[in-house]
C-alpha cells in the first residue's frame, strides 16, 4: 500500500503501514513541538552554545522527550530534524542581522538626508545654488590594520602556481583610521589618515574642506552622530567660521544612509584586500596614494533607492 507524505505536501499521514515497517511516524503535533523547541536558544535550556546545530538539537530531543511528553521522538535522528525544520522553514543555526530603530526621529532624519540626495541629483545638471559650494558625505573608517609579511610573497608561475603565494604568519604594526568625505557632485574624495579620530582630527578635516572649497558659501555635510562631530572643540571651530558648514545628520544606527560607506566598501575590496606593509607609515602613504588615484578618475556615487516615494516639498534648510 502506498505511503502518504508526512512532510507538508498536503497529504494526510498514512494510518496503515505494511506489517514489519519499522519507520516511525511523526505526527504534526510532534513536528510543531520540535519547531517550537528549535526557536529557543540552547543557552536558555542550560547549554553553553548560543545557536543550535541539528545534531545537538536531535540529541537534546532524544534525551528529554520522555519527560516532556514526546516519547515518540526517542529515536529522532538529525536528518529528520533537518527535514522538519526545512519544511517550515526554520534555520536556528543561522544568524541574520537587522537594524533596530532606536532613534525616535529616524524617519524625519532619513527624509532630510534623502531630500538632500535628490537635490544633489538636480544640481548635477543645473549647477549648485549660490549659497552652496559643495556637498560632502563624510565618515571615519577606523581600525585599518597595518599587517606585514614574515616571508616574501611568491609570484604566480605559469603552469605551476596560478596564484600569489603567501606565508600564513604575519606581523601587526597597529591600526590607522581614515577620515574621508566624498563630494556627491564630482566624486572627488577628501581624506586624512591619522593615528586617531578624535575631535582634533575632525576639526582638521573641516579645515581641509574649508580650504578646498571657495569661500563665501556653505559646505553641506552628511555625517553620523559620532561624539566628535558635536563636541565642544568642534562647536568652537564652527563658531569661528559662521555659516560655512551645514551638517545633515543621519539617524542613529542609520549609517546605511551615508553614501561614503559605498566608497569605504570599494576601498576594502580593492586597496585593503590582502594589503601588506612594513609599517603604519607605509600604510598611510599607500592609502593617500590610493586617494590620489581615485581623484584622477573620480566616480560619482548616487542614491536612487525610494527617492520617488519622498514628499515633494524639501525639508532641507
Amino acid at each position: 500500500m502506498p505511503r502518504h507524505c508526512n512532510w507538508g505536501c498536503g497529504q494526510p499521514p498514512s494510518e496503515t503501514y505494511p506489517v514489519g515497517d519499522r519507520r516511525a511516524r511523526i505526527s504534526d503535533e510532534d513536528k510543531t513541538w520540535v519547531v517550537n523547541l528549535a526557536c529557543q536558544k540552547p543557552k536558555e535550556l542550560g547549554y553553553a552554545q548560543e545557536l543550535w546545530t541539528t545534531r545537538m538539537l536531535a540529541k537534546h530531543i532524544r534525551k528529554h522527550c520522555g519527560e516532556l511528553g514526546q516519547a515518540s521522538l526517542s529515536k529522532l535522528g538529525r536528518g529528520t530534524v533537518s527535514k522538519i525544520l526545512a519544511a517550515h522553514p526554520v534555520r536556528p543555526h543561522k544568524l541574520e542581522y537587522y537594524l533596530e530603530r532606536r532613534d525616535p526621529e529616524f524617519e524625519a532624519k532619513m527624509i532630510e538626508v534623502l531630500h538632500l540626495y535628490r537635490e544633489v541629483g538636480v544640481w548635477r545638471t543645473t549647477g549648485l545654488p549660490v549659497e552652496v559650494v559643495g556637498v560632502l558625505s563624510y565618515d571615519e573608517k577606523p581600525g585599518i590594520q597595518a599587517i606585514g609579511n614574515t616571508a616574501p610573497d611568491l609570484p604566480p608561475v605559469p603552469g605551476c602556481h596560478a596564484t600569489v603565494g603567501r606565508d600564513h604568519e604575519y606581523r601587526r604594526y597597529g591600526t590607522v583610521p581614515l577620515l574621508a568625505g566624498i563630494d556627491l557632485r564630482s566624486g572627488e574624495v577628501l581624506g586624512l589618515v591619522r593615528d586617531r579620530h578624535r575631535s582634533a582630527e575632525f576639526v582638521e578635516f573641516l579645515r581641509l574642506a574649508d580650504q578646498h572649497y571657495p569661500a563665501g558659501a556653505r559646505i553641506r555635510m552628511v555625517l553620523d552622530n559620532h561624539s566628535a562631530h558635536i563636541s565642544k572643540e568642534t562647536r568652537m571651530y564652527l563658531d569661528s567660521v559662521p555659516n560655512r558648514f551645514d551638517f545633515v545628520f543621519t539617524p542613529k544606527h542609520g549609517s546605511l544612509l551615508n553614501l561614503v560607506e559605498s566608497f569605504f566598501g570599494k576601498l576594502a575590496k580593492t586597496l585593503l584586500r590582502g594589503i601588506r606593509v612594513n609599517s603604519k607609515a607605509e600604510l598611510r602613504a599607500r592609502i593617500e596614494l590610493y586617494l590620489q588615484e581615485v581623484n584622477e578618475e573620480p566616480v560619482v556615487f548616487k542614491w536612487k533607492y525610494k527617492l520617488e516615494t519622498l514628499p515633494t516639498e524639501s525639508v532641507v534648510a
